[in-house]
């Protein structure tokens, strides 16, 4: 592996959440992988658990890691020809090469703005990133996607199912703020990658890009999609076609108990407890959020250790 801004980097998938697995028996076994190398972190936007487990994923590989919160730093300029009169002191070309000087890896996370669809999803941050720097890059979550996520994810269903093809739901769930599809849509192409029977659930006009979901069947009808579900990933994302917008809040959408049946309950966290699910699911041991926020580690570790063995 060069680089890890999308899913598709992954060179073997099935080999790699295999590794990911054993990493988290022994995540000190290619603690000299990473001597003498650093990692630094970039972060446009505040973060736990991607913070935590990808310094931690790096340390335990034996890199030094350097973090920087960067719009509490400088605003960065992203366009060319600009006159840069105003309030970015820096461009991105210099900065990307100046950093890569000081990196062995970078790792960005910067989310959309959602405000402009068509600039969000050029993906200007990371991919300027990408083209300006001379040190591979990862994703730690972007405007459309967030792959360190949904290898995450992959490992923790991985690691529980029971079954040779899971049925795994993907349902929306209300919030009170207007919320990016960067997590949705990187689970979505994750389970395409995977053997499981994927279906998503939300209210109508809260579809994603359909170059992302495909054929991926869609049910407007919740609790008839969560029948017979092993798996329930619940996720509160804003409008695609109406881009940003909350359309509704329908508390009816709520992951209560009755609803979930035997599934085990999934979510990226921070989860609004008895907003987006309810305490009885949370607290209950059908729900893996504090597995899959652990499983971040390993996720972040197993690519990480692919691209220095690269270097």
């Amino acid at each position: 592996m060069k680089s890890y801004t999308k899913i598709k980097d992954i060179p073997n998938l099935s080999e790699t959440i295999k590794d990911a697995i054993l990493l988290k028996m022994n995540p000190f076994e290619f603690q000299d992988l990473g001597k003498n190398k650093t990692l630094v972190m970039l972060f446009f936007n505040s973060s736990l658990r991607t913070r935590l487990s990808t310094e931690k994923a790096a340390r335990n590989l034996g890199m030094e890691v350097m973090i920087l919160n960067v719009n509490d730093a400088w605003q960065l300029e992203f366009e060319d020809g600009t006159i840069m009169n105003a309030n970015t002191p820096e461009h991105i070309k210099e900065a990307a090469q100046v950093i890569s000087q000081y990196a062995d890896v970078i790792a960005v996370r910067a989310f959309s703005a959602l405000k402009d669809k068509t600039r969000d999803e050029s993906e200007y941050v990371l991919k300027s990133f990408k083209k300006y720097a001379t040190v591979p890059i990862v994703n730690m979550e972007s405007s459309t996607a967030h792959p360190l996520q949904a290898l995450a994810d992959a490992t923790t269903i991985s690691e529980l199912t029971e079954k040779a093809t899971p049925k795994v739901v993907l349902s929306w769930a209300p919030h009170p703020k207007a919320l990016p599809q960067a997590v949705a849509n990187s689970f979505v192409e994750m389970m395409q990658y995977l053997e499981v029977d994927l279906t998503i659930t939300h209210p109508k006009g809260y579809e994603l890009n359909k170059e992302i979901t495909k054929e991926t069947p869609i049910n407007y009808d919740q609790e008839e999609a969560l029948k017979d579900a092993d798996f329930a990933y619940v996720k509160n994302w804003s409008s695609y076609n109406d881009y940003g917008t909350v359309l509704h809040q329908d508390e009816n959408w709520m992951m209560t108990k009755a609803k979930l049946g035997n599934a085990k309950f999934m979510h990226c966290l921070p989860v609004r407890r008895n907003v987006v699910v309810e305490d009885a699911v949370l607290d209950s041991g059908q729900s893996v959020v504090i597995q899959q926020a652990n499983n971040r580690t390993y996720a972040a570790q197993v690519v990480l250790k692919q691209i220095l063995e690269n270097l």
